[in-house]
């Protein structure tokens, strides 16, 4: 048992206990954090979201210079609802060596053990700055992060490496697929189903747009990077729903259509979405217009999420490979908010206490001993922190 942990689970207990699912406010988490990272004479900065209810944290200890090491992590959560628990899913209860709550593994327990380590840091002489970014709406496509992106990028100084606290068993995580969602309307012109010419097929062109990107696919299969890892190692595009019409005899004037793709390099999305949009201009919308001027093809981003990619000199994966002991670094389905800090110029790895295959679910939980070998992690941190 680490020493710290009664610290850890005294703080995690109070974090379970701030309601932030992803559709509410997380101001009071923020807000408790702010005072108990002020408290140790942090340099403490949030960032409210336009609608005023939520916020990210930044706050630094030790010299606002550069190089320093990030620990991330996001406050929102998903919900409970028709979920059927043993007990209060806001309040933190231990029980055989594990710590049940919604939340505790995804992923508060790592922002726990993060803040019961801080005293500890701002007793230290810190040649090199800690800093402590914690965030709104990761899980609704990562906006808080996007958000944060901006403020960092405006800085006087540059974190050097980033460490993502998301449930991966303390395994490193080098790399993940990003992940593109869309929705796209096709507003055409209704008729008689007499008379197709006369009317524009929201549907048909629908279709068209569909074909095309199932063109793309076969592209994206051609386009993967030598010796992926991924599975498949490929991006991969595949159509969610289209829908659209009323009846049989009735030209449909409108059609939708969601569709996502999972970019293993942040170059296929961009691809993938410059050869769609050229094929809208200079194709469909020409077509759909000449018969009614008012006709279009709008798309709606629902996220876009960057993936990480391994990279072949990583700071992130040797600083943590030491903390860690461990011997190499894997890939996960699931995204996190690490693509975003690597594509600011941070070195990112994924390591955190607790398994994915708790989060999301009814009692939730996180092993007590995940949290002792994260709290050993960022003790041993301490060393890259002073040295």
């Amino acid at each position: 048992m680490h020493p710290t942990r009664d610290t850890t689970l005294e703080i995690l207990s109070d974090l379970i206990g701030f309601p932030t699912v992803s559709a509410d406010s997380n101001l009071a988490l923020i807000d408790y954090v702010a005072e108990y990272l002020g408290k140790l004479g942090a340099s403490v900065h949030t960032f409210r979201d336009p609608g005023g209810t939520k916020a990210n944290i930044f706050a630094t200890i030790g010299p606002e210079v550069d190089g320093g090491i990030v620990l991330s992590g996001h406050s929102d959560v998903v919900p409970v609802t028709d979920q059927v628990w043993s007990s209060d899913p806001f309040g933190m209860r231990i029980a055989e060596g594990k710590a049940y709550g919604r939340g505790t593994c995804d992923m508060k327990g790592f922002i726990a053990a993060a803040l019961a380590m801080a005293p500890h840091y701002a007793r230290c002489e810190l040649k090199r700055p800690v800093h402590f970014a914690f965030t709104y709406d990761e899980e609704v496509g990562c906006l808080g992060a996007q958000a944060l992106m901006h403020e960092l990028a405006l800085l006087p100084f540059k974190p050097a490496v980033c460490i993502i606290g998301e449930p991966t068993e303390m395994r490193i995580i080098e790399g993940h697929k990003g992940c593109c969602e869309y929705t796209v309307t096709f507003s055409g012109l209704e008729g008689h189903g007499s008379q197709p010419d006369l009317g524009v097929n929201a549907v048909e062109y629908a279709v068209r747009y569909v074909t095309r990107l199932m063109e793309l696919r076969e592209v994206l299969k051609r386009r993967s990077p030598e010796g992926s890892r991924f599975d498949p190692p490929w991006t991969s595009l595949q159509i969610g729903r289209l829908s659209g019409g009323v009846a049989h005899n009735v030209i449909p004037g409108l059609a939708h259509l969601d569709w996502e793709m999972r970019p293993v390099q942040n170059g296929d999305a961009d691809f993938v979405k410059r050869e769609i949009a050229a094929y809208v201009k200079d194709d469909l919308l020409p077509a759909m217009r000449a018969i009614s001027k008012d006709a279009d093809i709008s798309t709606e981003i629902i996220g876009e999420v960057d993936g990480l990619e391994p990279v072949p000199e990583s700071e992130a994966l040797k600083i943590v490979a030491e903390l860690t002991g461990a011997n190499g670094a894997d890939l996960v389905a699931f995204g996190t908010e690490a693509g975003l800090f690597q594509k600011l110029g941070i070195s990112t790895v994924v390591c955190g206490p607790g398994s994915i295959e708790q989060a999301h679910k009814p009692d939730e939980f996180i092993a007590l001993d995940q949290i002792d070998q994260c709290l050993v992690m960022l003790d041993k941190l301490t060393a890259k922190l002073t040295g």
